[in-house]
């Protein structure tokens, strides 16, 4: 190895890791906020969240982008109605996926032959490709970038925290103990890695019956509330529980749009003004 030094060797690869340094730099320059979105496991309607606070924030006129760092389960195009656009170049640098004027997303998905090829990456390739997000796509000047990860505490949060070093916690959790249990460990994640969490989310809390008005509570109520409070940090709000909201991710159909006055638009908004506030 010595003598590789003296010679000079892998120069160039020391100069590509200082371009690239310097690029997320610039890059990251140009975002006022940075949130991740993270659970402490699946099933709780993460990447719901990440994608309703991105279209609550960008219809208060706020320029938002969503990078979707789930390379194995990359489910935003097909939320926001964007499944089989792909990313184009812009110059050297990737175009995003545009949504609206003031909303556009980048995701694996984007980028791969089909929907349904298997990406299978080990840790360095999926910090590769999230750094990659950062520094090659073309965002411009972004108020927001809210960045969706895949649940639990592995690579591509952890990446995340390494690479985008301001950026603030979302934590989204489900009222029921098993999920509390998870979101615990997420919480204690953030704090290893000194990264800030901005607030807790409590998904599919109640459901209000269409046909007697009464609220139902499936998945029990209040629990992501309680753990906040434990742990010293803002509860955000709640979310009930819309069956509309599932049909309308699944057909990539903009729930906001065509539900203004539902409960979950209010309180998607409601969370959205926290953010735009702070």
């Amino acid at each position: 190895m010595g003598e590789c030094q003296q010679h000079g060797c892998g120069g160039g690869s020391q100069d590509a890791n200082q371009k690239s340094d310097e690029n997320v730099r610039e890059a990251l320059s140009r975002i006022r906020n940075k949130f991740l979105v993270m659970s402490g496991k699946g099933g709780v309607g993460k990447t719901s969240v990440s994608v309703n606070l991105a279209m609550a924030l960008a219809k208060k006129g706020y320029k938002v982008g969503i990078m979707d760092v789930d390379v194995h389960g990359p489910d935003v195009p097909r939320m926001l109605g964007l499944s089989g656009v792909k990313a184009g170049s812009a110059g050297e640098k990737l175009e995003p996926m545009h949504y609206s004027d003031n909303l556009s997303a980048i995701s694996i998905e984007g980028i791969l032959p089909d929907s349904d090829t298997a990406v299978i990456w080990r840790g360095p390739l999926k910090h590769a490709a999230i750094t990659q997000f950062i520094s090659e796509v073309n965002w411009g000047n972004l108020d927001y970038l809210i960045i969706d990860s895949p649940p639990g505490t592995g690579d591509e949060p952890m990446s995340v925290a390494q690479t985008v070093q301001d950026a603030r916690a979302i934590i989204v959790t489900t009222p029921q103990e098993v999920a509390l249990s998870d979101v615990r460990k997420s919480i204690n994640f953030c704090k290893k890695l000194d990264m800030e969490i901005f607030g807790v989310v409590e998904n599919m809390s109640g459901y209000s019956c269409p046909h007697c008005g009464g609220t139902i509570d499936p998945f029990g109520s209040g629990g992501g509330e309680k753990t906040a409070g434990q742990f010293g940090l803002r509860f955000l709000g709640r979310i009930p529980f819309d069956p509309n909201l599932v049909k309308a991710e699944d057909t990539g159909a903009p729930f906001q749009e065509n539900y203004q006055d539902a409960p979950v638009t209010k309180a998607f908004q409601d969370i959205a003004e926290i953010l735009a506030s702070v």
